[in-house]
């Protein structure tokens, strides 16, 4: 029987996770799975824990296309980091909370152990989850840019100065110009991310679409707006002297945006798969995680709840 290869991906500036990272190696070496880091990872990791250093390299040791899933200690930031290390494979991602309440991270550190001996086991079932791929042509319309993004695209103003201005098109058609600090366009996953702090709405994880949100525009049409997903989103950079721009993937990956730049923002063919070990209900994460209160709930009985939402933590088996 083939050993199955997990990569393992942590933060490496917090004392848990580091230790939950010596522990989830152990775990899949004494399993007789093989654990696989990424360079990075391993050398950053293995200053506090020389244990890791014996670790398998992603890319050197093990090719991405063997890699049949990774395994996330962290928050959101790092399951998007993980993301984009399997990106041109097809391991889904299984994130483990080792902070605050998490929208993709949905396993808690105190049920990591159950939830790696199911990893081990391929015990798991795989979610995609809708991706965008952003290109950007300069004035002369060459292609100077391409990344994707799980969570949103956004084209910035690049100093704290002055506005860009921008006029905004749906499938080839311009719909408004404007002057703004900049426009996200996000996916469902990423809709309470920067989307949502740019006032944009909530999108269930379910609902397949695509959402523009400007961000401090000047101009008398410039409320959020929702597409689906086979409609193609592109923001062309005007030229105004002193003014420059800049786009963001998932805030990790940018790139300066020279005057006159068209970024054109579509549906990605290749989605994000993330790992799932049980059925999370999307509203009681809301709940969890903006602390929302739900006070006076009567619930499906019919009976006056006196307190918040108790919500029970799915067990892994």
């Amino acid at each position: 029987m083939t050993k199955r290869k997990i990569l393992v991906v942590a933060h490496a500036h917090r004392d848990d996770t580091v230790e939950a990272a010596v522990r989830v190696v152990d775990t899949l070496e004494r399993s007789g799975a093989v654990a696989v880091m990424d360079a990075d990872d391993r050398a950053d990791l293995s200053v506090l824990a020389p244990v890791l250093s014996d670790v398998a390299v992603l890319g050197e040791d093990i090719p991405l296309s063997e890699v049949d899933l990774a395994v996330v200690l962290g928050g959101d930031g790092t399951i998007l980091r993980a993301a984009e290390l399997v990106r041109e494979g097809t391991a889904p991602v299984l994130g483990i909370n080792m902070g605050h309440v998490g929208f993709l991270a949905e396993i808690d550190r105190d049920d990591m152990d159950a939830a790696v001996a199911r990893a081990i086991a391929g015990d798991y079932e795989v979610e995609e989850r809708l991706a965008l791929a952003v290109k950007v042509r300069d004035g002369h319309g060459d292609v100077v840019f391409e990344s994707f993004a799980l969570n949103e695209v956004t084209v910035e103003k690049d100093s704290p100065g002055r506005m860009i201005e921008v006029v905004l098109e749906i499938d080839r058609r311009p719909l408004s110009s404007f002057g703004a600090d900049g426009v996200v366009i996000a996916t469902p996953t990423g809709s309470t991310a920067y989307a949502f702090s740019a006032g944009g709405p909530v999108v269930w994880p379910t609902v397949q679409a695509i959402t523009v949100v400007p961000i401090s525009a000047h101009a008398l049409f410039s409320r959020p707006l929702v597409v689906g997903p086979e409609h193609a989103v592109a923001l062309e950079l005007q030229r105004s002297p002193g003014v420059g721009g800049v786009v963001w993937c998932d805030g990790r990956r940018s790139f300066a945006l020279p005057t006159g730049a068209r970024v054109s923002v579509r549906r990605s063919p290749a989605p994000v798969r993330v790992a799932r070990l049980h059925p999370a209900a999307f509203t009681d994460r809301l709940v969890r995680k903006f602390q929302l209160p739900v006070q006076g709930w009567r619930g499906p009985s019919g009976t006056m709840q006196t307190t918040s939402i108790n919500i029970v933590k799915p067990k892994a088996e």
